[in-house]
């Protein structure tokens, strides 16, 4: 669907279904564009490692993962309150495929509602993972710079652009450290960057492209990195 298209197929459901939950179309008694019982059987990312956003299993809950004890990542802590399935999947390939604003927007509020008021108040800049400007105009749209316009405004910080300086090939099929190989000098910052700086993105699946930015916003000055995405892909589905 084009994003023209997309954007007038939102705007009907907007007027056309007022109160009614994003997910089973339930009539809503307050504000939020969802339901408790769609909301609460959403696939949240818990437990969840704390330093990459790895799911985890119960019994890791509070630890970080084997693989972030033996390798850091680059960037200090993931805040990612998703997984990425059922109903966040379907939102997160109609947003990024088809640009649909209304994917957008609930994306945007699950990711904000598991913002802490202290995370919220952390950074003092967002740095938007960035397409390669060839990419970003066969695509049309760049869903993590959509994402971190909007976010930045919420926060009131500033937004600072990076640069994809190499059109890296597909991920696709790469294992962790093919992926790092890949995206290596990936990124630039031509900016002095504050102390603390969160990198936002739609989906982490390994980790490598924040991987990537993470340290070329270190070189570009920031001493603290934090990963903030909607969703990561599972293991088992990579």
């Amino acid at each position: 669907m084009s994003t023209g298209r997309a954007g007038q197929v939102d705007g009907w459901l907007r007027r056309a279904l007022p109160g009614r939950c994003a997910f089973c179309l339930a009539a809503l008694p307050g504000e939020a564009p969802w339901c408790a019982a769609c909301f609460a059987g959403l696939p949240w990312n818990l437990p969840a490692c704390d330093g990459c956003g790895e799911p985890q299993p119960p019994a890791q809950a509070g630890l970080r993962c084997g693989r972030c004890l033996r390798r850091p990542p680059a960037f200090d802590r993931a805040r990612v309150p998703l997984r990425y399935a059922a109903e966040v999947a379907g939102l997160v390939q109609r947003f990024k495929f088809d640009a649909s604003p209304r994917a957008g927007s609930l994306l945007l509020e699950l990711l904000t509602t598991r913002l802490s008021a202290d995370a919220g108040a952390w950074p003092e800049a967002l740095v938007a993972v960035p397409l390669h400007p060839r990419r970003a105009r066969e695509r049309g749209f760049d869903q993590a710079l959509w994402l971190s316009r909007r976010l930045a405004r919420r926060l009131g910080c500033p937004l600072v652009r990076a640069q994809r300086l190499r059109d890296t090939p597909s991920q696709r099929g790469l294992g962790r450290g093919e992926r790092r190989r890949n995206l290596r000098a990936a990124f630039f910052v031509p900016a002095t960057l504050p102390g603390r700086v969160a990198l936002v993105d739609d989906v982490v699946t390994t980790g490598a492209t924040l991987e990537a930015l993470a340290l070329a916003c270190r070189r570009a000055g920031a001493r603290e990195v934090e990963a903030w995405a909607v969703a990561r892909t599972p293991l088992h589905d990579r």
